[in-house]
């Protein structure tokens, strides 16, 4: 389950400071005389801007506008001197007005403590210049008050509230970047001086100032919208630096809150409970107990005064022991309240077709030499598979249909070097079963809403555990949730256990989270972090070359992932050789203008889009009857850390992303990203850390070798492609050819064709007959080779020992023994990949040899021949391949492409068979070739077009419209397909009279 690391205090030899105590008024470094001139300067062009410029305009001209309404004999008149003071008059007064706004904007911003204040539309310099003077008086108040023991109270209010307006001006770039830097480097000394002086005063009084009860706390406030409280914020706004966070947090370890439960993250925290702070912290939510607690009910007070005596000044210990407790796989649903901060690992949250993906990386302590990234990614191991799969099915149909020319009707090219590891990578790593029940249970859950009329709720991240089940982790409570989910750890986890996401089916909604995407594992469990619904951006710190890794799979899973229907991915300063893997999903940007024009016009197009369809957010217009595909998720992905000014702009174009689906993950080298949400940081060792989450994962990566590797697979497959044939033998042949003279019978023979058969072996005794079948199948259907991996994943996909798996390798190669030279007919090659002697063939090697011959060899040149083999070719087609393999068994199937290639393979020997027969007009003979072939092949379109020319060829009518009432039949509810319809056209025109009277 999760782990989060955390530091004991204890580990420390240095005499730890005293707890939360008030520093006493003490007299800190002054100012220096200059430093009065200046802000006793800052005050006068405060007062000359807003009191004297109105007083002047008002005394020396007046009011420059006219009494009355003006007439049109006004606008005749010649322009004066006095005219054009009084224009000028005016524009002093608007600028005036702009500039008090500004200030009072500023004031409020600083008493308040917000942080960086609203921005006054067209202010421009102007409320720069506001925000600087107003920061130079809160330093003077501040600095009376460390002068001045009976102003303390109001030096500490104007000191806590000033921090966070200069830390705000500070992040501002500008033309008063300098002054800004400075106030804000004064303001922190400041604080840095006034705590070290409250240490040492706490230190000397021997802790008395807490017995007197001059303790601060904070309350934690209960959300709003999307906004939830942390101790960052908190930190930042009463102790002027987010990074103190950790004071708060070893103020509170352990302590025992108000609904009973304890502060054991630095990332969880809940509404209601109380912070005690540090003693400099400052502002006005913060409550002095139990002197007086103003605008406080007396049942909080009540609450805050018993949460004082837990402390450590109350029980006489430092508390810096204790140590942190790992919450149960099975929280009690009772636990009130809700996380705040979003992507808090609780619990068991789950993490990854763990069951096939452990295996997989660690059963053996090594990788026999395979990519280590694709082995750990079962998820994105998964989506490349599949879509590499369609990739290669694609290019065979393509060139069946003369699309494309060459390999029609045989294998794909076969991967050599990198990209054949990576392919064998990919097959012992992925879990399809793992993405098939991940896109079930979201289907599920949001068809579930659906029906009861429910939104979807905002969910941050979903953890897959190794157990398989599902935790999604929500924004804010949401209810409860629908059958058969159940309530996790508290109100924001919704839980599905695996044996549940079994029984779900197949469910007619749009993907509801399509924007999960890996980002790695904590101990079993894997994270899905939701792009699409961060409130803003994600930065991702580290060095260029891991960030790179950690970008380049992010990119490959949510382009090839199962459970999205549709998006957008736009990758920007990286990744443009990307592209192969999904042409219709990725798209490539050079720099960030053209990111910002794309992305600028695509907020505004769906924020009015949302508009318009009465919708708060893209996940109320995924359920119900809107069509899904305009609210499909855009996610970009920008590698190179932007500037400054492209900082800002990104950040103000992120403010509103999450409700727009749209989500921006940007890398950084530092962690000062304007706008940031959430920061993470990958390290040299491959660690993904996030400490506000409290995250620390092992990082799903894509390293440049093997990104490389896994677009090569998809660039040798892709339909357009130029196949070459291998060293030494013609384009488009076979892999494996069988010598099928009388000379070259085999020693084994196994028909896969139909039902499974093996000749020239016994059968094997026992219960592992099955799986010794199973693996002789696997070796027959890949004469390339097959990686062990590759081997022990496909016969145990929840995983083997090292030991099980030779076992059975040693029985392999005594059940297939040797040929009469003493060869081995089970062997290893040079790679390490386990290959069958050419004495073990099985009838879909003899089947692809014959149809060769036929095409390509001896049949060319010879009519009687082509006809003989092209016969014999048929003929050993009896069904399906495997027909009658058990249930449970063959999964590995699943990843093949040969369930494709059969059919087209039987379909060319069909149609060329056909049109032997033709030539010579024996059409009852085509048409019993075409019938076989239709057996194996029955949505082959070309068999049909050839079925339709041969019956039309014996002038018999009424058979050609019995086969095409057959044809609509077969069709079923989707109907011909218009090619077939027109052939039938000009046929028969007549057809669709037969049809109706056949109906």
């Amino acid at each position: 389950m999760p782990r989060r690391r955390t530091t004991s205090s204890s580990s420390s030899t240095a005499p730890s400071a005293p707890r939360n105590r008030t520093p006493q008024p003490v007299r800190v470094r002054r100012r220096s005389f200059g430093d009065f001139v200046k802000a006793f300067l800052a005050f006068v062009v405060l007062l000359v801007l807003v009191v004297g410029v109105p007083l002047a305009l008002a005394t020396q001209i007046g009011w420059p506008l006219p009494d009355g309404a003006p007439s049109l004999d006004w606008l005749q008149r010649e322009i004066t001197v006095q005219t054009f003071l009084h224009i000028l008059t005016v524009i002093v007064w608007f600028a005036w007005a702009q500039f008090t706004a500004c200030v009072l904007v500023e004031v409020k911003a600083a008493l308040s403590g917000v942080g960086v204040p609203g921005r006054v539309p067209g202010s421009g310099p102007s409320q720069l210049l506001a925000r600087q003077l107003v920061a130079a008086l809160l330093l003077v108040g501040a600095t009376a008050a460390s002068l001045t023991p009976g102003l303390s109270q109001l030096g500490q209010s104007l000191e806590g509230n000033q921090k966070p307006s200069v830390a705000a001006a500070q992040q501002t770039p500008g033309i008063f970047a300098q002054q800004q830097e400075q106030a804000a480097a004064t303001a922190n000394a400041l604080a840095e001086q006034a705590g070290q002086a409250g240490q040492d005063a706490a230190r000397a009084d021997g802790g008395s100032s807490a017995a007197h009860g001059d303790t601060k706390y904070y309350r934690i406030q209960p959300p709003e919208g999307r906004h939830h409280d942390s101790l960052w914020e908190v930190a930042e706004r009463h102790l002027g630096d987010g990074r103190r966070y950790k004071e708060i947090f070893e103020l509170n370890k352990d302590r025992v809150q108000p609904d009973g439960s304890r502060l054991s993250e630095a990332s969880l925290i809940r509404p209601g409970w109380i912070m005690e702070m540090p003693g400099d912290a400052r502002g006005g939510e913060l409550v002095e107990m139990p002197d007086e607690a103003p605008n406080v009910s007396e049942q909080v007070q009540q609450q805050i005064s018993d949460y004082a005596q837990t402390g450590d000044h109350a029980q006489g210990s430092g508390g810096g022991d204790a140590q942190v407790s790992l919450p149960e796989q099975r929280p009690a649903p009772a636990t009130p309240a809700n996380p705040i901060n979003p992507v808090t690992p609780a619990t068991p949250v789950p993490g990854t077709g763990g069951e096939h993906a452990a295996p997989g990386a660690g059963q053996e302590g090594h990788s026999f030499g395979l990519p280590e990234a694709l082995l750990a990614s079962p998820l994105l191991a998964a989506g490349l598979l599949g879509a590499l799969g369609r990739r290669r099915r694609q290019a065979m149909w393509q060139s069946a249909l003369g699309a494309v020319g060459g390999r029609r009707g045989m294998e794909p090219p076969t991967p050599t070097g990198d990209a054949q590891d990576a392919q064998d990578a990919l097959l012992v790593g992925a879990d399809p079963e793992g993405v098939r029940l991940l896109d079930r249970s979201l289907r599920g859950l949001a068809a579930s809403l659906a029906a009861e009329s429910r939104p979807l709720p905002v969910v941050y991240a979903a953890w897959m555990s190794g157990n398989g089940d599902l935790h999604l982790q929500l924004a804010q409570p949401a209810g409860k949730p629908p059958t058969p989910w159940q309530q996790g750890q508290d109100q924001t986890f919704w839980m599905l256990a695996r044996s549940d996401a079994e029984g779900y089916e197949e469910a007619e909604t749009a993907a509801p989270y399509p924007g999960l995407v890996s980002l790695g594992t904590m101990d079993d469990s894997r994270l899905l972090l939701n792009l699409e619904a961060v409130p803003g951006i994600v930065s991702l710190g580290g060095a260029e070359a891991d960030r790179a890794a950690v970008f380049a799979s992010v990119a490959a899973e949510l382009a090839t992932n199962g459970w999205s229907d549709r998006m957008t991915i736009t990758l920007v300063g990286f990744g443009d050789d990307l592209t192969p893997l999904a042409p219709n999903r990725i798209r490539h940007l050079d720099g960030f203008e053209d990111l910002f024009e794309t992305m600028s016009a695509e907020t505004r197009q769906r924020r009015g889009a949302l508009g318009a369809a009465g919708h708060d957010s893209v996940l109320t217009g995924r359920t119900g009857p809107a069509q899904h595909t305009r609210w499909a998720p855009h996610l970009v992905l920008l590698a190179a850390q932007p500037s400054d000014d492209d900082a800002l702009r990104l950040a103000e174009l992120a403010a509103d992303a999450g409700r727009l689906g749209i989500g921006y993950l940007v890398g950084t080298q530092g962690t000062d990203l304007p706008g940031a949400a959430w920061e993470m940081e990958i390290t040299r060792e491959g660690r993904l850390l996030a400490p506000l989450l409290g995250l620390e994962l092992d990082a799903q990566m894509l390293p440049t070798a093997q990104r490389r590797a896994v677009v090569e697979l998809f660039t040798d497959a892709d339909p357009g492609s130029d196949p070459e044939g291998g060293p030494g033998r013609p384009a488009n042949a076979p892999p494996f050819l069988v010598d099928i003279s009388e000379q070259g019978r085999p020693a084994v023979y196994a028909r896969l064709v139909g039902s499974y058969e093996i000749i020239g072996l016994d059968t094997p005794d026992g219960e592992r007959s099955a799986l010794l079948h199973e693996a002789l199948a696997l070796l027959l259907l890949h004469r390339e080779g097959v990686h062990p991996r590759v081997l022990s994943s496909a016969l145990w996909p929840r995983g083997v020992t090292a030991d099980v798996r030779d076992a059975l390798l040693e029985r392999l190669r005594s059940w297939l023994g040797s040929d009469p030279d003493g060869t081995p007919r089970l062997a290893t090659d040079a790679t390490g990949r386990l290959t069958l002697a050419k004495s073990v063939v099985s009838d879909l090697d003899v089947l692809r040899s014959l149809y060769y011959e036929a095409t390509q060899g001896r049949g060319v040149d010879s009519r009687q021949v082509r006809g003989r083999l092209l016969t014999d070719a048929l003929v050993l087609v009896r069904g399906p391949l495997l027909a009658d393999r058990p249930e449970g068994r063959y999964r590995w199937l699943t990843h093949e492409i040969v369930d494709a290639q059969l059919p087209l393979l039987v379909a060319d020997t069909g149609l060329a068979l056909s049109e032997f027969h033709l030539e010579r007009d024996r059409a009852e003979k085509a048409i019993e070739a075409l019938n076989a072939a239709l057996r194996t092949a029955p949505a082959d379109e070309r068999l049909w077009h050839e079925l339709l020319r041969a019956t039309h060829t014996t002038g018999d009518p009424d058979r050609l419209r019995a086969l095409a009432a057959d044809l609509v039949d077969r069709s079923g509810a989707r109907g011909l397909p218009p090619r077939t319809e027109a052939l039938l056209d000009e046929l028969l025109p007549t057809w669709r009279e037969g049809v109706s009277a056949a109906g």
